[in-house]
């Protein structure tokens, strides 16, 4: 993509947001960053601590767009929550919202706001319960290859690249489309967030660690252009 037409999308964004965020709660929104959910139920919602710190940086460094250090942290039912278009939830285990949360998460998705989930490798089967009761009308589908978040600013012409093995077989990315518009979109069997995180962690090949990281880059430039 033009990277002069992406930051004009953006800006369009940014603004709409603002809108729409008027409406739920006050919006501040200035460098870019994203909400990462705390969630019930015994999952591990604050793994991966140095994905975004070094997504930010590769966001930074290639496009020159100003983002934050790191993500920021709420549950769904904080005020705050509404202040940020773009959230995140990973974890291993067992993902559990409350009723409230449920409404508070699709009123989110459906007033402007998008879902980042990868699933570190354990959350899959909660993850999709919990947001059935989100958006009991929806099926998540396997998104085809030529979507636009494989293309967004790095091409990925087989879709999401495969970081780590899990169960084998191919990586899959599902989205949930409303109206129209891909509100939530999941990584499964491939952990794009270890991938992107500090080299020594995971000790993945440093060509492993870029693709989770342009993969991860796509994701949030599409969230914040679409």
């Amino acid at each position: 993509m033009n990277l002069g037409f992406f930051i004009m999308r953006l800006l369009i964004f940014i603004l709409l947001f603002g809108f729409l965020g008027s409406i739920i709660g006050q919006v501040s929104i200035n460098d870019v960053t994203v909400v990462r959910i705390k969630y019930g139920g015994g999952g591990d919602w604050y793994g991966n601590k140095t994905t975004f710190i070094n997504i930010f940086e590769k966001i930074q460094n290639a496009t020159g767009i100003k983002t934050t250090y790191k993500e920021v942290t709420y549950s769904l039912e904080d005020k705050e929550f509404f202040n940020y278009p773009i959230a995140y939830i990973a974890g291993h285990g067992n993902i559990k919202l409350t009723d409230n949360e449920v409404k508070r998460l699709r009123t989110y998705l459906t007033s402007g706001g998008f879902l980042f989930a990868d699933d570190d490798y354990g959350m899959d089967l909660s993850f999709r319960r919990e947001m059935k009761k989100v958006f009991p009308e929806l099926n998540l589908v396997e998104l085809p290859f030529n979507h636009k978040i494989y293309h967004q600013f790095y091409s990925f012409p087989n879709g999401l690249p495969k970081i780590h093995e899990h169960d084998g077989g191919p990586p899959k990315g599902f989205g949930l489309i409303y109206e129209g518009r891909l509100v939530v979109y999941y990584s499964f069997n491939t952990d794009i967030s270890d991938g992107c995180e500090n080299t020594e962690i995971h000790n993945d090949p440093p060509r492993k660690r870029q693709l989770a990281l342009k993969m991860a880059m796509n994701i949030i430039l599409y969230a914040l252009g679409n």
